[in-house]
């Protein structure tokens, strides 16, 4: 599997959240506000090799067609390893219908575990309009062999902007952009050279270009990158041949909260400067940041948890346990949906170009819109490990301007 690389896939995806006090509460704001549906959970269980985008007969446990009510399909795993992440995407959608008292959309969920393009082809054959997921960039291809001729678009979950065309946009949450916000906050703060530590792999190419993109456009100058194997000591040696050669007042480490406490302590040791460290979204919600204090003062970008916090909340009492952080993505793509099902004739095509409104829409994470690329665009806000907390030093913006 490929989602950038394997560790940092279970990184990003295995973070839950903290339980909070409180009781239910209506997260949809009003400009997202619509009639809801129903939802339909449906197991698909079948070889996983591929197969040619067909256009089958509807399946056995096809539902009957609907003229009161949107088709869309929920691609996510339901069995297998990775089914705890899928199910609670599932629960966030039914979350996101009970929230907003919709009776437009029907949700029709099919598991990815035992072959995508099955899923897919299942999904196209039962009618369905639109296609949320799948969860990972290396099975998007699947996916868009079933949707596109069938002109379905696809809204995925994953996180690689690779994955993104005409019809299917990316709704994850890109480390790309990430490291662009730190750099031009650091940038405003005075920070002028850098270095960076890297992993061997996809993640640390992307990181590495995301890095040199942001200081051509913003200023600086990158003097020193070390690359690195994740094994368990590996990243400390790439901090200190990093610390002796000296000669930067930042860092980027390009990795998990874990390894960036790893090497934090390595690269402060015996500096009489305090290094600035930048880290990733992948830090967020990450208690350890707070008991390193190699790792005071450092920045990292990620979405807003201001409505994370009551989003939390609400899923755990509604289904007794805490989600996953990426159960949001399930929620949000709802969201867009209603607002786009407005102007939507039961029956016809996803009408794909209103996800282009350049003002962007509201979900729980935050602000959001979509690119000609069908690449997302979020609005991120700055944290700062701070005397023992992360706290929000530069808010995300609220919306976009056209």
């Amino acid at each position: 599997m490929k989602l950038w690389d394997r560790p940092v896939w279970a990184a990003w995806f295995a973070r839950t959240a903290r339980q909070l006090t409180g009781r239910n509460v209506a997260l949809a704001g009003a400009a997202l506000l619509a009639a809801g549906c129903q939802v339909i959970p449906k197991t698909d269980v079948a070889s996983t090799a591929p197969l040619p985008a067909p256009a089958p007969e509807p399946s056995a446990t096809a539902l009957p067609t609907d003229t009161g009510r949107h088709r869309i399909a929920l691609l996510v795993p339901m069995s297998g390893d990775t089914a705890p992440v899928g199910q609670a995407i599932a629960n966030a959608t039914t979350m996101a219908l009970l929230d907003t008292g919709a009776d437009n959309l029907r949700i029709t969920t099919y598991d990815t575990s035992q072959g995508t393009q099955v899923a897919a082809n299942k999904a196209i054959a039962d009618g369905n309009k639109l296609i949320l997921g799948p969860l990972t960039a290396d099975a998007v291809p699947a996916v868009q062999a079933a949707a596109r001729p069938a002109g379905v678009p696809v809204i995925a979950f994953a996180n690689d902007s690779r994955a993104a065309s005409p019809d299917v946009f990316v709704i994850g949450h890109l480390p790309e952009q990430s490291i662009r916000r730190s750099v031009q906050f650091a940038r405003g703060r005075g920070a002028t050279r850098f270095a960076v530590l890297v992993p061997e792999g996809d993640y640390g190419s992307r990181a590495l270009s995301a890095l040199e993109s942001a200081l051509r456009d913003y200023g600086g100058s990158l003097l020193r990158r070390e690359g690195y194997a994740r094994a368990n000591t590996s990243i400390v040696s790439a901090a200190a041949r990093l610390r002796a050669a000296g000669g930067f007042d930042t860092v980027l480490i390009a990795d998990s909260a874990r390894l960036g406490v790893d090497a934090a302590g390595e690269l402060q040791r015996g500096q009489r400067t305090r290094v600035r460290i930048l880290g990733t979204e992948l830090w967020s919600g990450e208690a350890a940041l707070v008991r390193t204090p190699a790792l005071e003062g450092a920045l990292f970008a990620a979405v807003s948890d201001q409505r994370y916090k009551r989003f939390a909340d609400s899923y755990a009492a509604r289904f007794g346990a805490q989600p996953y952080r990426v159960a949001t993505l399930g929620y949000d793509a709802v969201l867009l949906t209603l607002r786009v099902a407005r102007d939507w004739r039961v029956g016809t095509p996803f009408p794909k170009g209103q996800l282009y409104d350049k003002g962007g829409f509201l979900g729980v994470d935050g602000a959001f819109r979509f690119g000609r690329d069908g690449v997302v665009e979020r609005a991120l806000e700055i944290r700062e490990v701070k005397r023992g907390d992360v706290v929000p030093i530069d808010p995300a913006p609220t919306g976009f301007g056209r």
